[in-house]
């Protein structure tokens, strides 16, 4: 095998190829770019004729994100049900409430077999805070319709999580702009 710093001489071993009826991703870490990799799976669903489905667990009707508003207009069903960031909210039990109801909804697009792709944005927040139970989002993911992919994103995601997903990805923070004071960009963070 070549270092990291030279051209390969082989080709890498793989294992003998399968079909998959869908995959299950999770983009986790403390690096940005989670959530815009899930978004850049959407791009290439919807290019692909896929129906597609975005249920948010955090962000609410109110941002307006870009992301946002480009799917809408290529057809993806967004759903924007959280209500903000837990540290800025002003009754967590409202916010536990709003999450429970984006939970149920996202039970009701996976178990439909209606999308192709179904992301789940900043799932694990509310599922590490206990507002939803990770054995029920591990049964329902797994136990989904053959022809539905899912995304699912947030930091520190749970075991459970990861253990039904194939492909997991964990972003890394190296710098973050906002670490030294810079806020949220348009056009860059949302």
């Amino acid at each position: 095998m070549s270092s990291p710093h030279e051209p390969p001489t082989e080709p890498p071993e793989r294992p003998a190829r399968r079909r998959a009826r869908s995959l299950v991703l999770v983009n986790t870490g403390d690096g940005k770019g989670k959530s815009t990799a899930a978004f850049g799976v959407v791009l290439r669903a919807v290019a692909r004729g896929w129906k597609v489905c975005v249920i948010q667990f955090l962000k609410s009707g109110r941002w307006r994100t870009g992301e946002e508003e480009l799917g809408r207009r290529l057809g993806v069903d967004w759903n924007p049900l959280g209500d903000g960031f837990t540290w800025d909210a002003e009754d967590l039990e409202a916010s536990r409430a709003k999450a429970e109801a984006a939970w149920a909804a996202a039970l009701r697009v996976l178990a439909s077999g209606d999308y192709q792709l179904v992301v789940l944005d900043e799932l694990t927040y509310p599922m590490n805070w206990g507002w939803i139970d990770k054995a029920e989002v591990a049964a329902a993911i797994r136990e989904r319709p053959e022809e539905v992919n899912v995304v699912a994103t947030g930091r520190d995601a749970p075991p459970e999580l990861v253990e039904v997903a194939d492909t997991v990805t964990d972003m890394r923070k190296v710098r973050h702009a906002y670490d030294s004071g810079v806020p949220a960009r348009r056009g860059i963070d949302y």
